[in-house]
């Protein structure tokens, strides 16, 4: 039997910029994105043979090109840097992460000190960092531990990476909460994150799961929040990106009967639906038969 977690695959962000970029690839024989535009390798191949090109820096962007701003969103001086080269500029940056934007600059406006909870190699917190006022500084925390190193400030604003987990972001709080003497949160963790957390907890727990097959890019940040929260719900968990790394862990799947899927926000429906087929057709096969 095959229990799907209640929320899994594209969020809304990045299906409304799948969705730009597919739209603008009707319009234009090919259109750009500065890096990659979700965290799905088969879903950028998928898009890439429609016509997408990716550069790692605007400076690759040709003058009058078409350029999709991904879900992650851009600092300010990138897009700058793309307006003065003359592209034509479609800004698909998730709206969770916008107000994430909007509040970091806000708050560096109004003299704090800016930390942010995520991954500094993240490009979303690389485009949130290029929204705050130099002079108010910022700095990233990775955790709890990365915390205790922040230097005392008179005031703080704390603002999340939008996939971090809500306890995380609490006891970073907790932590700042003695750095300062005033401190503001602000909880820019987007719904869909945790919606996803929640039912990956809830498939477990409401479940006599034998395993949870996790679909999703090994890049993405949300996902391997997933996996994190399976794991420390006991639950024995198989990361796998495509229906070919499930064939390679076929073994995994033997004298399981009871299996869970969850998949991350940048996992599109229709790999979800491959690697759902290949477990269902599995578990069809008698026993003693080989499904080959």
């Amino acid at each position: 039997m095959i229990v799907m977690a209640e929320h899994a695959g594209f969020c809304f962000g990045v299906r409304r910029a799948v969705d730009g970029i597919t739209d603008a690839l009707r319009r234009n024989s090919e259109v750009w994105t500065i890096g990659l535009p979700i965290h799905n390798p088969q879903e950028v191949a998928r898009l890439e043979a429609l016509g997408l090109r990716i550069a790692s820096s605007e400076s690759e962007i040709p003058p009058g090109a078409v350029v999709i701003i991904r879900a992650h969103g851009e600092a300010l001086g990138v897009l700058a840097s793309l307006k003065a080269r003359g592209v034509t500029v479609e800004d698909m940056t998730c709206p969770f992460v916008k107000k994430a934007q909007d509040k970091a600059a806000e708050l560096s406006r109004e003299g704090y000190y800016v930390v942010l909870l995520g991954d500094k190699n993240h490009p979303e917190i690389k485009g949130i960092l290029g929204h705050v006022n130099d002079s108010a500084g910022a700095e990233v925390v990775a955790d709890e531990n990365e915390a205790l190193n922040v230097k005392h400030h008179t005031k703080i604003a704390l603002v999340s990476q939008t996939t971090q987990r809500e306890e995380r972001l609490e006891r970073v709080a907790g932590i700042l909460t003695g750095k300062c003497t005033e401190l503001h949160v602000c909880n820019t963790i987007c719904k869909a994150t945790s919606q996803r957390q929640e039912a990956a907890r809830k498939l477990v727990r409401e479940n006599s799961l034998e395993g949870v097959v996790l679909i999703g890019g090994k890049s993405s940040a949300n996902t391997g929040k997933l996996r994190d929260i399976l794991e420390s719900e006991g639950v024995n968990v198989l990361w796998v990106e495509d229906e070919r790394d499930l064939e390679a862990e076929s073994g995994w799947l033997e004298g399981k009967n009871m299996i869970g899927i969850a998949a991350g926000a940048s996992t599109p429906e229709w790999l979800i639906d491959k690697v759902k087929n290949i477990i269902a057709a599995k578990q069809e096969v008698p026993r003693g038969l080989s499904n080959s």
